[in-house]
């Protein structure tokens, strides 16, 4: 009999600890930070360098863009515009009020709109952007990567940075992106 006791003892615990992880679990991949394995060829060499026989996981951050709050390089997780059923990473070319030189979209300048992003994959050509759909409302930013995690000879931070030659041609105050140190 007194094994018996023993077990019920150890499944209440283990019960009552079951339904106070799974909540804290929930709570802290909504609202603090998820995983995500970055795929296809489109981030690269930033992310997925080797391609498919390597994939990158990277860490993603969603209480930074909570209060939207994302600069030019920062690599985000997007809710495709064009497939709400998709998530998309891709880096942060420009920001509201940014005059941006497309590569190939309808117009060869865009001044990103109050409240939206111009985001370009880094492997231009083989990447689904902003260049094919325009720029993307903030509303639609889940998250920023912040560390690659996987594989481990990969792990480091990700630090915010863009390419020169994709930089912001103005921003909407008239000053030119040399003269801003952001």
């Amino acid at each position: 009999m007194a094994q018996t006791g023993f077990g019920r003892r150890y499944f209440k615990a283990f019960v009552s600890g079951f339904f106070v992880a799974v909540p804290v679990t929930v709570t802290v991949l909504d609202r603090l930070a998820y995983v995500a394995r970055v795929e296809g060829a489109s981030m690269q060499p930033s992310l997925n360098p080797d391609g498919e026989t390597s994939p990158d996981v990277v860490l993603l951050n969603r209480w930074s863009v909570r209060n939207y709050q994302v600069q030019r390089g920062d690599i985000v997780s997007v809710l495709s515009p064009k497939n709400p059923q998709q998530k998309i990473i891709k880096r942060v070319i420009g920001i509201e009020g940014d005059f941006i030189k497309t590569l190939g979209y309808k117009n060869r300048y865009v001044r990103v709109p109050d409240g939206h992003l111009w985001i370009e994959g880094d492997h231009h050509g083989h990447s689904f952007d902003s260049n094919t759909f325009g720029p993307v409302s903030l509303g639609l930013v889940h998250g920023r990567a912040s560390h690659i995690i996987w594989p481990p000879s990969r792990w480091q931070r990700i630090e915010p940075s863009v390419p020169s030659e994709r930089r912001p041609l103005l921003n909407w105050d008239g000053a030119t992106e040399d003269s801003n140190d952001d």
